[in-house]
């Protein structure tokens, strides 16, 4: 199973704890592939993923399985040679992009499930990543929000949420998708600039059920969970944004303890990773 991460040194609680839910739940190699970059712009750096850390996440998947892999890639020139100007200051960080520049990396193979580094995995996805997405170029879930907001056609819920994607890359290579993608974030600012872009731009995509990314909740039925921020209209309007790591919040906040035995888990190994690299 080939699965795709992108992220900074700041993203080492949710890489953990999401490699840590697959391993749990998928019973077949897991090859991951962590895109990273050194980037520095308007007095911001974002630090890359250290070698040493990968090579610890890469020996804790070996202990599930000797065929599994953890290998990280750095994305630095790639960016910079085709850097998204309107948009390294957004309320996301500029590593959120770096999925942009996949088909540029022959290394990658052809189907990738990406997945945000606030997700975490409940059930086995093997049905889920399975499928055959040769038809189309990306295959994702509807964005709670977003669904309302921007769709394509106005009669049709088609906007659909970045944290989990199952990417067809073999196809996007052919049709010049995150070509087009990386141009459009060049050349227009955005508030969601590589999600909107993918929506925007992608020709033939694919609408998977809620359960597979819920966003806003925890369902009987949930396969994937985002901690994605969320609304509260009561007693005003505000929003709610808790992440897998922030464990007492989890349980405080969102009354959670699903993940129990995971985050406790992760507590105790977090302590024997590497602390910088």
């Amino acid at each position: 199973m080939n699965i795709l991460y992108c992220g900074d040194k700041n993203t080492k609680d949710g890489l953990l704890i999401s490699i840590m839910s697959l391993m749990k739940n998928v019973r077949e190699p897991l090859n991951i592939y962590i895109l990273t970059a050194d980037i520095t712009h308007g007095g911001k750096h974002y630090e890359p993923l250290g070698a040493e850390y990968a090579a610890a996440l890469d020996r804790l998947v070996k202990e599930s399985d000797a065929d599994s892999s953890v290998r990280c890639i750095d994305v630095s020139r790639q960016f910079m040679a085709d850097l998204p100007e309107p948009n390294m200051d957004t309320r996301f960080t500029p590593c959120c992009m770096l999925r942009l520049y996949a088909d540029e990396l022959p290394e990658l193979p052809g189907k990738l499930l990406y997945l945000d580094t606030d997700i975490v995995c409940r059930r086995s996805i093997d049905e889920f990543y399975n499928q055959d997405i040769s038809d189309c170029e990306i295959a994702g879930i509807l964005d709670y929000y977003g669904r309302w907001f921007f769709r394509q056609r106005f009669w049709r819920s088609d906007y659909i949420n970045s944290g989990v994607l199952l990417m067809n890359l073999d196809m996007m290579r052919q049709t010049g998708l995150l070509t087009r993608c990386r141009e459009m974030c060049r050349t227009k600012k955005m508030f969601m600039p590589d999600q909107s872009a993918l929506n925007k731009l992608a020709v033939k995509k694919r609408i998977l059920p809620r359960r597979y990314n819920d966003q806003r909740k925890l369902h009987d039925d949930t396969v994937i969970q985002h901690f994605s921020t969320t609304f509260r209209f009561f007693p005003w309007v505000y929003t709610v944004t808790v992440k897998p790591w922030q464990i007492d919040e989890v349980h405080d906040t969102l009354k959670l303890h699903e993940y129990d035995d995971l985050l406790e888990e992760y507590s105790s190994l977090k302590e024997e990773m590497p602390s910088d690299d």
